[in-house]
């Protein structure tokens, strides 16, 4: 049986930051049509009932319908040490970051964090993600195991490191190239998984095993390539240190045959023109991470990029401070303040969604509502709390309702979320009926 859910719709046919909030279609009584894990039809509540007489229906009321969150850069590996005080990027790898991920080679606990990890991430509404494993095979295998248990798509690869950083965390060119390729072949294109190339960044990897990861890429140019970019000043002089021989962060990875199409580069906030010219000419995508690039000391991203090349919006589980989209929605917009630009509702609803769907390179599968689109839905309650209620009940459109959700909202107003089609949590009752024996 097909199930028609029911509230206020909200999808995207175009991007804001090119034509404005016109780009968003908004059906104050709306619904969507799902069946087999995809959405067959979106359209008014009373077209899809009166065409869809058998359909099992949900009823969310005034709640807010629509795609649910891409989480376009995380490290599960660091749950369990997020909003941990005090340091900055090197100092925060050193202590907090490379001593968990160092318990990631026992497979009993890195499937203890999966499964902490992917439920904290669908209470939030967020039902894809790309993120970073360690180097541990066995965290991996834990990832996609959960993932696969929940019907999520996930993108996600080993994480690489030959240099710099302590012997339990290092591998070499040869096995970094090698256990990634086993790990490709075992699970990319299983179900809703995908394999990431995952080289952590520059300062942790010789040229060696940035060419060997270059050269995995070459044989499955169909797989995403991650990595870090221009994250911190003194991170970028460390690089200039490390790479005398190239001309910026970029070339780093440039020079190994990791820059092109499908290419994801994390915070890239301290980038010279060069590297955005070659950046939007390769078409490769960055990823904003608000929370932790202001939590880290890192510095504020320049979201005018967003016009030029495709970006993606992100938490960064665990320098990012918040599991939540809503909260790192809000983030964003108050780095773009401090940039001197005022993002419209459409617009960071757009990153959460579409942006970093379109970043990870999946727009034709996740991130909006249309047909044939993967069914994966986020519900939002737009009266989640007292403080939220009596602003959203001033409102007269529907970013007035939605805005004080995105600045002020948490978990508490993840309403239900569906995954491929299924729901996956339900924080509330909602009415479900089975037509036609309902009236509205």
């Amino acid at each position: 049986m097909a199930d028609l859910i029911l509230g206020q719709v909200l999808s995207f046919s175009a991007d804001p930051f090119e034509v404005g909030e016109s780009a968003a279609r908004h059906d104050r009584h709306g619904a969507l049509l799902v069946a087999d894990g995809k959405v067959q039809a979106v359209g008014t509540a009373e077209a899809l009932r009166a065409a869809h007489p058998q359909a099992k229906v949900t009823d969310y009321g005034d709640a807010l319908v629509m795609a649910g969150f891409v989480d376009a850069h995380v490290h599960y590996p660091q749950t369990a040490i997020i909003a941990s005080w005090g340091k900055r990027l090197i100092d925060w790898l050193n202590s907090y970051t490379f001593p968990e991920e160092m318990r990631f080679a026992d497979r009993a606990y890195a499937d203890e964090i999966s499964d902490r990890y992917l439920g904290l991430a669908l209470a939030h509404g967020t039902t894809s993600l790309c993120s970073y494993c360690t180097i541990h095979p066995e965290s991996v295998d834990a990832l996609f195991t959960a993932a696969q248990a929940r019907g999520m798509r996930v993108f996600a690869g080993k994480t690489c490191m030959d240099r710099n950083a302590p012997e339990g965390l290092r591998d070499t060119a040869q096995s970094a190239y090698d256990e990634s390729k086993r790990l490709l072949q075992k699970w990319h294109g299983v179900d809703r998984l995908s394999y990431v190339i995952t080289p952590r960044f520059s300062p942790t990897s010789t040229p060696e095993q940035l060419a060997a990861m270059g050269a995995l890429w070459g044989e499955y140019p169909d797989c995403l390539m991650q990595t870090h970019l221009s994250e911190q000043t003194d991170e970028i002089a460390w690089v200039k240190e490390l790479f005398p021989q190239s001309r910026d962060y970029l070339d780093t990875y440039e020079a190994q045959g990791l820059l092109r199409e499908g290419a994801v580069y994390g915070h890239a906030i301290h980038l010279t023109a060069r590297e955005k010219d070659r950046l939007k000419e390769a078409g490769a995508s960055l990823v904003h991470c608000p929370t932790s690039n202001t939590f880290i000391g890192s510095g504020l991203f320049d979201m005018g990029l967003a016009r030029q090349m495709r970006v993606g919006l992100a938490t960064d589980t665990g320098g990012g401070s918040s599991f939540s989209m809503l909260h790192t929605m809000a983030a964003a917009y108050e780095v773009a303040q401090l940039r001197g630009q005022a993002l419209h509702p459409s617009q960071l609803l757009w990153l959460a969604t579409v942006g970093s769907a379109r970043a990870l390179r999946a727009e034709d599968r996740i991130g909006n509502l249309a047909p044939g689109m993967e069914a994966d839905i986020v519900v939002i309650d737009l009266a989640s709390t007292p403080a939220i209620e009596q602003a959203t009940r001033r409102a007269e459109t529907i970013w007035q309702a939605v805005f004080p959700t995105i600045m002020m909202g948490d978990d508490r107003a993840i309403q239900a979320v569906w995954v491929g089609g299924k729901v996956a949590g339900v924080r509330r009752r909602v009415r479900i009926h089975c037509a036609p024996c309902v009236t509205r």
